[in-house]
């Protein structure tokens, strides 16, 4: 029996321990996958030592602090700086990937349209890092909008109807409006939103958030993050298994 499993803090709610024990057991696999919830990334070692482990994912808040324990990191990850899968080499390395781009970039581009041609990342955290990599990939530009804006970026009072006109694809990457806050929304001048946008939350729950609820009544499309993380799941599994 092959162990996989995943390192992050407060991780009872997993969406991966759920995801890949149902799929081990669609696919009659003995392989099992378990929680290694951590209060600080210290612990990564002990786990290793204790634990015969064939592959990890890395959540928050872990994604840029497990990197200096990794031999090597994918040309992906090694361009994000941050991990979210871990594979345990043959010849005893471990390596870092990064699978959200993939997810997120595959969950996206059937919904594109030519209007999308600028984007704004709602967020500066570690999921954001991931989402831009994606954008870069699609070759769509964007601008982060922060609570606290560095150069070159924008705060939410900035936002007006030119830059929501001009920038028609939203990618919500805060914890705003995940369960069990289901009211908290990023504050954004919905107003501004009309058919021509495409909002993408990458929260998964509650399937439909706010930001959702409040763009998609202004005619926008809208996708919360499910898909995006059954997505990249199937690439770690692949990952996993090369």
């Amino acid at each position: 029996m092959r162990t996989f499993g995943l390192i992050g803090k407060n991780i009872d709610y997993s969406f991966s321990r759920k995801y890949f024990s149902e799929k081990f057991s669609k696919e009659n696999l003995k392989d099992q996958y378990v929680n290694f919830d951590i209060a600080s990334i210290e612990e990564f070692l002990g786990i290793l030592e204790n634990n015969e482990i064939t592959g990890l994912n890395v959540t928050i808040p872990y994604k840029e602090a497990i990197i200096p324990y990794l031999d090597k990191l994918d040309p992906h990850s090694n361009k994000i700086q941050a991990v979210n899968t871990i594979k345990f080499e043959h010849d005893g390395t471990i390596t870092g990937y990064n699978t959200d781009y993939w997810g997120f970039l595959n969950a996206l581009k059937p919904h594109l349209k030519p209007q999308h041609t600028n984007a704004l990342i709602l967020g500066t955290g570690g999921a954001s890092k991931a989402i831009a990599y994606a954008l870069e990939l699609l070759d769509i530009n964007y601008k982060f909008v922060s609570r606290k804006p560095e150069k070159e970026q924008f705060s939410y009072s900035d936002l007006d109807k030119d830059i929501l006109d001009s920038y028609t694809l939203i990618i919500n990457c805060t914890p705003l409006g995940t369960h069990p806050k289901v009211e908290a929304c990023p504050d954004l001048p919905f107003q501004f939103i009309s058919k021509q946008h495409l909002v993408f939350d990458l929260i998964y729950n509650p399937s439909e958030t706010r930001l959702m609820k409040l763009s998609s009544e202004k005619g926008a499309l809208t996708l919360n993050g499910l898909e995006m993380l059954k997505l990249q799941a199937e690439k770690a599994w692949n990952i996993w298994n090369s």
